[in-house]
C-alpha cells in the first residue's frame, strides 16, 4: 500500500511517496505564491506533486501536523470535526497549523476518496505523566487557556528511540533512552518502553535546549525586564527570541558548522555558544537520567546530533561516573554505536527519518 507524505508549510511544500519503507518519490515545491515561485498557490503546488507521481493503490495521505493539543494522542483520520479541532489548535500554533490545514483541505479535494491522516509533532509526548506537563501557574489560567507542556518533534523522537532498541537489540517496551534531535530546532525526550515520560520543548518549540536561532529556556523575567526597563514591544522580544537568540544571538550564527569553524579558530563568541549549546545538552541529559532511573542509551539524531562528533563529545564529557563514556575513535568515524563496548550506557547516532515515521503511523492508523 502506498502512503504519500505531506509537510505543508505556508510557502513550500515537501513530498514523499512511501510503498512500505521504499521511497518511490520525493521532492519539494518552494515559494508558493512568490513571483517566480513554482506554484501561485498550495493547491496549484499539490497538483504539480499529483501530477509527478504515480497515485495508482494509494492508501492514504499522511499529513504532518505541527500541534494536535491535548486533543490528539496518535494519528486521526481527517474529517470536518477533526479538521474544526486542528483550526481551533491555531493559536497554539500560528506559524505552523494554518499551511498544514491548507494542505489537508488541499488534498481532500483533489483526492476524496483518500483517507487524509494527520500526524501530530505533539502526539508522542501525550504519555507524559501529569507532573511532567503542568506549569506550576494559577491552575484555572492554565485550563481556560491551554498552558501546560506540549512537546514537539514527536515523530523523530518515536522513530528514533524505537530504532535504537533495535539497533541494541533491546525490547523496545522495556528499554530507556535519551533522545537528543539536535537540528536548527533541538530537543531532548526521555523514553521508557516506548513510551515520551519527559521532554525539553514545552507549550511551543522555543523552550528547552539551545537552537539555531531560539533561545531555548530562559527566566521570564527577561521578557519583562526587556519590556519594562528597555522598552521593547512584546512582538520584538518575541521575534528576537525566536529569530536572534540561540546561536545566532550568541554567535552571529545559526550554523553548528559555522560555529566550529569559528571556535577552531580561537573565537570567543563561537566558543561560549558552542559551550552554552553543550552545557544545556548534558543538563538535560543529567535531569533526565534522574527521570528514567538510568538508560540503557543515549542517542543523537537530526543534523548537528548525526553529524558533529564535536558537540558529542563535548555535550557528554566528564560523565564517566554514571557510566557515561564515548569512544573518539568511534565517534570520529561517525560509528552507529560510539561508546565503548564494556559501557554502561551505550551511546548511540541514529539518523532520523520523520517522514517514514509519518508513513508508519498513517498506515497503523488505517488498520485500527
Amino acid at each position: 500500500m502506498k502512503i504519500l507524505v505531506l509537510n505543508t508549510g505556508s510557502s513550500s511544500v515537501k513530498y514523499r511517496l512511501f510503498d512500505g519503507t521504499t521511497t518511490l518519490a520525493k521532492g519539494l515545491i518552494e515559494r508558493i505564491g512568490e513571483a517566480g515561485g513554482d506554484a501561485g498557490d498550495h493547491e496549484a503546488a499539490l497538483q504539480r506533486v499529483m501530477a509527478s507521481i504515480d497515485l495508482s493503490g494509494l492508501g492514504a495521505v499522511g499529513h504532518r501536523v505541527v500541534h494536535g493539543g491535548s486533543e490528539f494522542g496518535k494519528a486521526t483520520v481527517v474529517d470536518d470535526e477533526v479538521f474544526a479541532v486542528i483550526e481551533g489548535l491555531i493559536p497554539l500554533a500560528p506559524l505552523h497549523n494554518p499551511a498544514a490545514l491548507s494542505g489537508i483541505a488541499v488534498a481532500r479535494k483533489l483526492l476524496p476518496d483518500v483517507p487524509q491522516i494527520a500526524v501530530f509533532d505533539t502526539a508522542f509526548h501525550q504519555t507524559i505523566p501529569p507532573d511532567g506537563v503542568a506549569y506550576a501557574i494559577d491552575a484555572s489560567l492554565a485550563e481556560r487557556w491551554q498552558i501546560r507542556r506540549y512537546g514537539f518533534h514527536g515523530t523523530s523522537h518515536a522513530y528514533v528511540a524505537r530504532q535504537t532498541a533495535e539497533l541494541l537489540d533491546l525490547p523496545a517496551e522495556e528499554a530507556k533512552v535519551i533522545t537528543l534531535h539536535l537540528g536548527n530546532g533541538a530537543s531532548a525526550c526521555a523514553v521508557s518502553g516506548g513510551r515520551s515520560v519527559a521532554t525539553s520543548m514545552g507549550m511551543s518549540p522555543q523552550s528547552g535546549l539551545v537552537m539555531g536561532t531560539r533561545s531555548g529556556d530562559v527566566d521570564p523575567t527577561v521578557i519583562f525586564h526587556l519590556h519594562r526597563v528597555a522598552g521593547l514591544p512584546i512582538d520584538e522580544i518575541e521575534r528576537s527570541l525566536t529569530r536572534f537568540a540561540g546561536l545566532q544571538g550568541l554567535a552571529g550564527e545559526n550554523d553548528m558548522r559555522a560555529v566550529q569553524e569559528r571556535l577552531t579558530a580561537g573565537d570567543s563568541a563561537a566558543t561560549l555558544a558552542f559551550d552554552v549549546y553543550c552545557r544545556r545538552i548534558k543538563e538535560y541529559v543529567g535531569a533526565y537520567l534522574a527521570i528514567l532511573g538510568g538508560a540503557d542509551a543515549i542517542t543523537f539524531t537530526a543534523g548537528v546530533g548525526e553529524n558533529s562528533p564535536q558537540v558529542r563529545s563535548a555535550a557528554l564529557s566528564g560523565l564517566s561516573a554514571l557510566g557515561i563514556t564515548i569512544d573518539e575513535t568511534r565517534n570520529a568515524r561517525g560509528a552507529r554505536i560510539i561508546s565503548p563496548d564494556n559501557a554502561r550506557v551505550k551511546i548511540c547516532v541514529v539518523p532520523t527519518d520523520e517522514e517514514l515515521e509519518i508513513a508508519q503511523q498513517a498506515t497503523a492508523e488505517l488498520r485500527t
